[in-house]
């Protein structure tokens, strides 16, 4: 196979792409930086790598497979409240918590993919949307269980490893999050640098076709559904087992709303977009709360506004749109490697009907 034959080729393109590059070992290891260089906001570096890790589920649904959701926090107060219970059930341990509660997200996740499945567009917004709102209330109104609008008492956990201490000043907290979020993230990489990544970008540009290219839209949707509320049951458990609290503010719209924003202010579709504005909103929300406490929230709306208008594709995605003008060593602008023609790179690697009968 020839140079162009191999550059055309999904399979090579995919490998190119699953490589790891300097920049993000350089993120990586600022992500440590707070324990040296800020070490008194330890609790808010760890709210971040939550937040983070919350945002990355929803982007796998919203960048990858196009399904945009308005009631993802419903997966994470599910998370939320299953490893509180079994903390306040006396069960403290939490790795063995974020799998408990990993489970009763991903279960509550895969039974509403079923709906979920069959709508597309303003029909796909009104469900999730009115799923979020169903938990919230169930939760609400079970307050023998919950506690209601009094949040859930009681939490306490055990040492991580049973060694380290969650303590005041967040140094397991954040290293405890920033852990747990490497690993989801190493998961969420491979799965999108994967055939079903890809499918999944071809659910998001033409979900009708790909069934004739062996990739049932539907049960892909249903599977990465499912993934996504796992990931948003971990971060859920994980905000209950450094706070020890648990409230009916793990499943408001306003934690949907704000996960949504935090893509659009990374830039959805680009795995590093979830991090990248999960940073920016809790640190400049920290930053205008304290400047401004009465009305922080019209400073981060025209901080939201600025960003739109400025970099309508997120942060990340205004970083790739210059480096793709910039000019490739034979005088011409350097070709983008977005997502145009997944179908039809899909339609190449999928085997042939003469392959598939022979």
């Amino acid at each position: 196979m020839g140079a162009a034959g191999t550059a055309a080729d999904p399979r090579h393109e995919l490998a190119s792409r699953a490589r790891w590059r300097g920049l993000e070992a350089a993120f990586w290891l600022a992500a440590l930086s707070p324990f040296l260089l800020f070490p008194s906001h330890l609790q808010l570096a760890s709210q971040i790598a939550i937040t983070a890790l919350f945002a990355l589920s929803l982007d796998l649904l919203l960048g990858y497979a196009g399904i945009v959701s308005l009631g993802h926090a419903a997966f994470f107060g599910v998370g939320a409240y299953a490893a509180g219970l079994l903390a306040k059930g006396g069960w403290g341990e939490p790795l063995s918590g974020l799998a408990v509660a990993g489970a009763a997200a991903g279960l509550a996740g895969y039974a509403a993919s079923f709906i979920v499945a069959r709508v597309r567009h303003l029909a796909l917004i009104m469900v999730t949307l009115g799923l979020g709102l169903l938990v919230h209330e169930a939760a609400n109104k079970a307050h023998w269980l919950t506690g209601g609008a009094d949040g859930l008492q009681g939490v306490r956990m055990w040492p991580l490893l049973g060694r380290f201490r969650f303590d005041l000043y967040g140094y397991t907290a954040y290293g405890y999050s920033l852990v747990v979020l490497a690993l989801a993230f190493l998961v969420v990489r491979r799965l999108v640098h994967s055939p079903f990544g890809l499918s999944l970008r071809g659910i998001r540009e033409n979900p009708v076709r790909m069934p004739a290219l062996g990739a049932p839209s539907r049960s892909h949707i249903r599977k990465a559904y499912a993934i996504a509320a796992v990931l948003a049951g971990i971060a859920g458990a994980l905000l209950a087992q450094t706070t020890e609290t648990v409230s009916l503010a793990t499943l408001d719209f306003q934690r949907s709303a704000e996960v949504l924003v935090i893509l659009i202010l990374g830039g959805a579709g680009r795995l590093y977009g979830s991090l990248v504005g999960a940073v920016i909103f809790l640190v400049a929300r920290d930053q205008f709360s304290g400047l401004n406490p009465q009305y922080w929230y019209f400073w981060l709306g025209a901080l939201l506004v600025l960003v739109v208008m400025v970099l309508p594709n997120g942060v990340l995605g205004g970083l790739a749109r210059l480096a793709d003008a910039r000019p490739s060593s034979g005088g011409r602008p350097a070709p983008s490697p977005g997502g145009r023609g997944i179908v039809g790179r899909l339609a190449r690697l999928a085997p042939s009907r003469r392959d598939r009968t022979s």
